[in-house]
């Protein structure tokens, strides 16, 4: 079974329970959580105007094909009550496939890697604490060698909850 790296990401309503109730459903439609980083407050990429996201990386053991976990995606984002705005706006819960395995899929609603994965501080720092190591096939590098090359310049910080 391959290794698959998610993210998740929240920008409004009770972002840190947003983000423990995706993980739940993750582990009960997706597969097994295997490992989890902390979780991180960052400056919303794309479009800024708008609250700052968490975001957190998992690790997941999943039987499903890549496929599979799209649209199991879009259940638990639909179950959340994510309402879709407009590209990068606010949402409740966002969950991204980073990797799966050392696949590489290019079709019209799925590519894997994530296509803007290396050039995102808020995905290359929570998944780099899980996994530096993991090579991205197609940039040719290890995430942490991505993360230290990376451009972004958007705050990241560790997220401490009040």
């Amino acid at each position: 079974m391959p290794i698959t790296y998610l993210l998740l990401g929240s920008n409004l309503g009770k972002r840190d329970q947003n983000l423990e109730t995706a993980l739940k459903h993750i582990h009960e439609r997706i597969g097994a959580v295997t490992k989890k980083s902390r979780i991180y407050q960052t400056e919303p990429w794309g479009e800024r105007d708008q609250e700052d996201f968490l975001n957190q990386a998992l690790e997941v053991d999943t039987k499903l094909k890549p496929k599979k976990i799209l649209e199991k995606i879009a259940e638990i984002e639909r179950l959340m009550d994510r309402e879709e705005t407009y590209k990068w706006g606010p949402r409740e819960i966002d969950i991204d496939i980073l990797t799966y395995g050392d696949e590489m899929i290019s079709e019209m609603d799925l590519t894997i890697p994530h296509p803007f994965l290396h050039e995102r501080r808020f995905t290359l720092i929570p998944l780099s604490e899980l996994a530096p190591d993991l090579f991205h096939p197609i940039m040719g590098a290890t995430i942490l060698d991505l993360l230290l090359e990376c451009e972004d310049t958007l705050d990241v910080k560790e997220y401490i909850a009040k």
